[in-house]
């Protein structure tokens, strides 16, 4: 019978020291990183663009990845955004998606992008 009385006791003491914690509000300090909490593609299937410090006020295009694909409904991952032939990444306009690099156009000049080396 003391033992039950302990037990209950020890579970009370427990559960209320538990439930302290639990109110506590937890801040992510993300230390300049991408915060994990926050998704990387919206609910239509986009990708979220993260604002990045290193990328604030540059002009330069950063091909990530492709996706080929030989009948043109290709796609790009540039600057952290997926594009597609005919959209716009900043003043760049996308004229051709291929296997290995991208087309892009700005006042009639081309500048073909190939993809981003990791670690690069």
């Amino acid at each position: 019978m003391l033992r039950n009385k302990v037990l209950v006791i020890l579970f009370l003491i427990l559960g209320f020291k538990a439930s302290s914690f639990a109110d506590q509000d937890f801040i992510y300090n993300a230390q300049g990183r991408r915060n994990p909490f926050i998704p990387l593609v919206t609910s239509d299937g986009r990708l979220v663009k993260l604002d990045r410090e290193e990328d604030k006020g540059s002009t330069d295009l950063l091909v990530d990845g492709i996706i080929y694909d030989k009948q043109g409904l290709s796609y790009a991952i540039v600057n952290a955004e997926v594009l597609g032939v005919g959209d716009f990444a900043g003043a760049y306009r996308i004229l051709k998606i291929e296997s290995d690099k991208v087309v892009f156009l700005k006042e009639d000049q081309i500048r073909e992008v190939s993809i981003t080396e990791e670690g690069t």
